[in-house]
């Protein structure tokens, strides 16, 4: 058998595999430049590690130019799978509810602390009672009290026996002027002094039933509204995407983030990152090497 002709294939296959792979690994390595005698060894750094700083700003420009861009995420985010996931989102979770026996705080406290829902319900109730409370103050609720009372005070002395007797109606008529002034005075003191507190304890009691009523319960009947509701999910949440979605672009330079992660990334971590997406194709890269090789020498085994 002659040797010779499988010499040549052999030997080219292996330096073919060998340059490949020792190229492949100049790429990542060294990753700090090499000296000997003070002079800097040719091909150190490797080429990524040298050259990371214009492959930042690339990929950065890149990413933020033709991946995430205003038209690229308004294009996915308000695409119709999106806005069919988002319904269905919602339309399981008031299925959910309308078996739900749990009372409504049960469910609100399992998304924030028992704690925290009892200060969003005082403060509410605060903020509520406070709010009627001036606007009754300001207004001429007693004024308007009092002139209701008067007025029924005489319509039942008119139709009264001894109203139509004795003509006491006239001597009411008379005190009626005085009479309605005193009781605005005394109805307003009463709603400055008073009312606030009435009010809030209203409120805070409203509160509390409402949040120890069963979620079922809630929503039964409400069909409707709970559509609209959907509705306007959707409606809004097409209406955030795109009207704020440019604003929050132009406040965030993705180029730079992605730029800046690279450059902070440890050349380990960047290598591995890398050989994770490609290195099948680096892999075949080398064998590839290798066949060519093969085949260069089989041809000079030839001639």
């Amino acid at each position: 058998m002659n040797y010779e002709l499988l010499l040549g294939p052999l030997l080219g296959g292996a330096i073919g595999y060998i340059t490949n792979d020792i190229a492949i690994r100049m790429m990542f390595r060294p990753h700090q430049p090499k000296y000997v005698f003070g002079m800097r060894i040719p091909f150190t750094p490797g080429i990524i590690p040298k050259e990371r700083g214009r492959i930042a700003e690339a990929v950065g420009s890149s990413i933020s130019e033709n991946l995430i861009n205003r038209e690229v995420l308004e294009k996915n985010l308000l695409s119709p799978e999106m806005m069919s996931k988002i319904g269905g989102g919602y339309d399981r979770f008031v299925a959910r509810q309308k078996v739900n026996g749990e009372s409504l705080r049960s469910l609100l406290c399992h998304y924030l602390p028992a704690k925290d829902l009892r200060t969003i319900q005082d403060d509410s109730s605060t903020e509520l009672a406070t709010l009627i409370h001036n606007r009754l103050a300001d207004s001429d609720m007693g004024d308007r009290l009092a002139h209701a009372a008067v007025t029924h005070a005489i319509g039942k002395m008119e139709n009264s026996l001894l109203g139509i007797a004795f003509n006491a109606d006239q001597f009411v008529r008379l005190l009626a002027e005085p009479a309605e002034h005193l009781l605005a005075k005394h109805i307003n003191q009463m709603i400055s002094s008073n009312s606030e507190e009435i009010i809030r304890n209203l409120v805070s009691r409203e509160g509390d039933t409402l949040l120890d009523t069963p979620v079922c319960q809630l929503l039964q009947g409400h069909d409707e509204q709970l559509a609209q509701l959907r509705h306007l999910l959707l409606d809004g949440y097409s209406n955030i995407i795109t009207t704020h979605l440019p604003k929050i672009l132009s406040t965030i330079d993705i180029s730079r983030i992605v730029r800046d992660r690279i450059n902070d990334m440890d050349m380990d971590e960047a290598e591995g990152i890398i050989l994770a997406v490609v290195s099948k194709e680096l892999r075949a890269i080398v064998w590839l090497g290798a066949l060519l090789g093969a085949i260069i020498g089989t041809v000079n085994s030839f001639f």
